[in-house]
């Protein structure tokens, strides 16, 4: 593997923190979760953020302080704790989900151009030079793929730049919601646009499609994904001045600030937003509650300073395209974080000996680039067929979507269950937390099953909506990307010879 001497381009530990919100926290999470719970969300977050997301994030900083000068950050976790052969299969399946993201992010990210510009979603009557609707978003994509790439593969300070950005916007839009939300509450005197009746608001949802065992476990399952994605900076500690204290203070830091910040929003949504009026009313779903609850927030802010209905329609507009940027350049500064990171952890990580040398490779930025354009290659072809290969592209996108349902989080399974293994070995570390074995093993043991139920349950809910294609597709996503890496590195090893 060549590297290059040049001085390494140096990540702060403030952009750490905005990787990690960028890549992790979502508004889109808070609003989907205010519409499908309201307030009796907020007990769900809370116990995911502490039963699985803390705990978690605090494993991974013991983790990242452990190997604070490895290249390949959960590759190199799980190959120091539980060999390497168990590492390339997990950093696999891990990745493979990231490729399918950027598959879909690439060609979702015009929609929100669409929603900034136009205020809806005008996609499917754009044309040029003979392209429509879906071909032209598709080739649009590709070329965002392209120059995407190429920044990327410019040096860290691009992809910093672009996260920091990414950050810097959502924690913007987020100071603007509850400075917005308090100005609102106290204008109306304390009034809840949604009221709190008692206990039950905080237990029962007033939508009556979760009202149900097995509607609540979804959304058990839904907050506890909502905090996935840490673990994609695990690659950058290389790129860190003191890691083994920056690391960990960094993930601390981003994990705290994304556990408040889910269950703050949730509440403060109440007092802007009525459920019945505003979500029912106002035909909200899944897709455009974000811009609902904005919206609806301008509106309120308006009505709170007593101003004429068509000031306040106004002032939502402007909140709505706000709240649409700050999606956008969420969404972009995570595409650059997740363009590199899962590709530079899986490639450099792994032994340099099962891969050509090109593809270990570093340019003169110490950036993989020939692996980044060679994945860059792999998801505009993707791109390419769904978007000009008809009905049967597009139920070949949508059994890709179902395969990656759960593929991004199988590998928490073990990253975590690594982690007695890496314990037992005793790394020298600066980073420390778990210091009584018996006690960690209990917890790791707890949170597996909450990881664990979470990934069958995902399964299982189609089933229950009889979409058996779906299970099957679902179930099948993380066994098929295992055995495909388990191939790879069997052929891969024995062709050249690696111990």
């Amino acid at each position: 593997m060549e590297k290059d001497t040049q001085k390494k381009q140096v990540l702060t530990t403030t952009s750490l923190v905005l990787m990690i919100i960028t890549t992790v926290y979502g508004f889109g999470n808070v609003s989907v979760s205010y519409e499908q719970m309201t307030y009796a969300g907020i007990i769900w977050f809370v116990l995911a953020g502490i039963c699985f997301f803390f705990p978690a994030g605090l494993m991974m900083a013991e983790y990242g302080s452990a190997f604070h000068d490895a290249e390949g950050g959960i590759y190199s976790w799980l190959a120091g704790s539980i060999g390497e052969k168990w590492a390339f299969i997990g950093t696999f399946v891990w990745l493979a989900n990231w490729v399918l993201w950027l598959v879909a992010s690439a060609s979702r990210l015009w929609i929100s151009i669409s929603a900034l510009i136009f205020g809806k979603d005008t996609t499917q009557s754009w044309h040029f030079l003979g392209l429509h609707g879906t071909q032209l978003i598709g080739v649009l994509a590709i070329l965002f793929m392209i120059v995407s790439t190429y920044l990327s593969s410019r040096g860290m300070t691009g992809i910093k730049i672009m996260s920091s950005i990414g950050g810097f916007f959502m924690i913007a839009m987020n100071l603007v919601f509850i400075i917005s939300s308090i100005i609102v509450i106290i204008l109306n005197h304390g009034q809840l646009a949604q009221p709190i009746t008692g206990w039950q608001s905080f237990i029962i949802s007033p939508n009556k499609s979760f009202q149900t065992p097995i509607t609540i476990i979804s959304f058990i399952v839904y907050a506890v994904f909502a905090y996935g994605g840490m673990e994609t900076v695990g690659g950058v500690t290389d790129s860190m001045k003191h890691p083994e204290k920056d690391f960990p203070k960094g993930l601390i830091i981003g994990s705290l600030f994304t556990i408040i910040s889910y269950v703050l929003m949730i509440f403060m949504t109440g007092f802007s937003v009525n459920y019945q009026k505003d979500i029912l009313g106002g035909n909200a779903n899944t897709g455009n509650i974000t811009y609902v609850v904005y919206g609806t927030l301008g509106k309120a802010i308006g009505s709170a300073f007593h101003l004429n209905m068509a000031t306040s329609l106004m002032i939502g507009e402007i909140f709505t395209r706000a709240i649409a940027l700050s999606g956008l350049m969420g969404m972009i500064g995570a595409f650059f974080v997740l363009l590199y990171s899962p590709i530079k952890s899986f490639i450099l990580g792994s032994n340099p000996h099962l891969w050509p040398k090109a593809a270990t490779k570093l340019n003169k930025h110490n950036i993989p680039a020939n692996a980044m354009w060679a994945q860059t290659i792999f998801v505009c072809l993707i791109i390419a067929f769904v978007s000009f290969g008809g009905s049967a592209a597009a139920n070949f996108y949508q059994i890709l979507t179902d395969m990656g349902n759960v593929a991004a989080t199988a590998p928490y399974i073990f990253l975590i269950g690594a982690f007695p293994f890496f314990l037992k070995k005793d790394y020298p570390r600066k980073f420390r937390v778990f210091t009584n074995y018996k006690w960690t093993v209990a917890l790791v043991i707890f949170v597996e099953i909450i990881v664990c139920t979470g990934i069958i349950f995902t399964v299982l809910q189609p089933i229950l909506q009889h979409q058996y294609a779906k299970a099957f597709w679902t179930g099948f996503g993380p066994i098929f990307f295992a055995l495909i890496a388990y191939i790879f590195y069997h052929v891969s090893k024995k062709k050249n010879n690696v111990d």
